[in-house]
């Protein structure tokens, strides 16, 4: 009899000591993980339940790691861990975290391209991109436009929509700007099957010329359709464009924020004060709202726009008009100075 009290009473301790147990575990799998903050948190490869409560205790995550163990054997499904890159925040239980681990939804990083924006910009934009993988650091643009699989002797330039790009850490830049060229692709082919057909473009690549030219010339987006209509005219009457953007662009590093008369005398590739139609290719990375002004651009009698002074552009039909424009255009920024 006494026997059977023993077993009964060591059974009942033992069933306590398991429920005891248990409440710590579940307790420590409901306590937020110890951050403050945003934190990126690394999971090699082929790491097992040990390894990775080092990791976490290590990079102190996780205070004590006690009854880590223990929760993956009560709930293995935890265990499921994948490798990866993965973003905990505030207030993050530990089972939460093991949760996403098992899930393998790893961290989006953001990298963002600004519309008008050069090639030029977006290396630098890459590069500083964290977790990305750098494969084009020092390449040239030939060598860039050979990796996004363009045709010899293409120009990269133009060529990648700007926008917001999310990714993955180990993700390589050059598998991004490959999204960014494909959605360009598609845009202007979609543009060019819906542009007017009396255009005086021979080309696809010419209206995205064209539409790098409106991104740079104008930020108002009603005003796009306008800046489209004046170098449609332009080119119709085989008129100069004489456009700034396309100076500076020709300048390459020599342009340091100004242009003088001399820079508009001196000619290259891009100056279309001193080449008549377009410059051979894009000197930015269009908008859509650019690629549809382009393709689409109102019908006016323009030739000649100056800025107002007041963030957007007057627009004339004749040359007496514009000067007229430029001259209360400069008065403006002349009493604006001398406030």
């Amino acid at each position: 009899m006494k026997k059977v009290k023993f077993v009964a009473l060591l059974v009942v301790v033992i069933l306590a000591l398991l429920f005891w147990g248990y409440q710590k575990v579940e307790r420590f799998a409901d306590t937020p993980l110890a951050i403050q903050q945003e934190a990126i948190f690394k999971l090699p490869a082929g790491t097992g339940r040990v390894a990775l409560e080092g990791l976490l205790v290590r990079d102190k995550l996780i205070r004590n790691g006690k009854w880590f163990p223990w929760l993956l054997k009560i709930e293995p499904k935890l265990a499921a861990f994948k490798a990866g890159t993965y973003r905990f925040t505030p207030g993050m239980t530990v089972r939460q975290m093991l949760e996403l681990l098992a899930s393998g939804k790893e961290a989006q990083f953001n990298a963002r391209f600004i519309e008008g924006s050069r090639l030029s910009d977006w290396m630098s934009t890459l590069q500083q991109a964290k977790y990305l993988k750098h494969t084009l650091a020092g390449k040239s643009e030939a060598e860039i436009a050979a990796a996004l699989g363009m045709p010899a002797g293409t120009h990269p330039e133009g060529r990648l929509y700007p926008d917001t790009y999310s990714y993955t850490a180990g993700m390589s830049d050059i598998a991004l700007l490959k999204r960014a060229h494909s959605r360009m692709e598609k845009a202007l082919d979609e543009a060019w099957q819906q542009r007017d057909k009396a255009l005086p473009y021979k080309t696809p690549e010419q209206l995205l010329t064209m539409a790098s030219i409106i991104e740079k010339e104008t930020a108002v987006a009603a005003e796009r359709g306008k800046v489209a209509s004046v170098f449609v005219n332009r080119l119709r009457i085989g008129m100069r464009l004489q456009t700034d953007p396309t100076v500076i662009y020709g300048m390459g590093a020599r342009y340091t924020g100004t242009i003088t008369r001399k820079d508009l005398d001196t000619p290259t590739a891009y100056n279309t004060y001193t080449i008549s139609g377009l410059p051979p290719t894009p000197i930015a990375m269009p908008s859509q709202a650019s690629l549809t002004a382009a393709s689409q651009p109102e019908k006016t009698p323009y030739l000649y726009f100056v800025a107002d002074g007041r963030g957007g552009h007057t627009f004339t039909t004749n040359l007496a008009s514009h000067n007229k424009a430029v001259r209360v255009y400069r008065q403006l920024v002349k009493e604006k100075n001398e406030k």
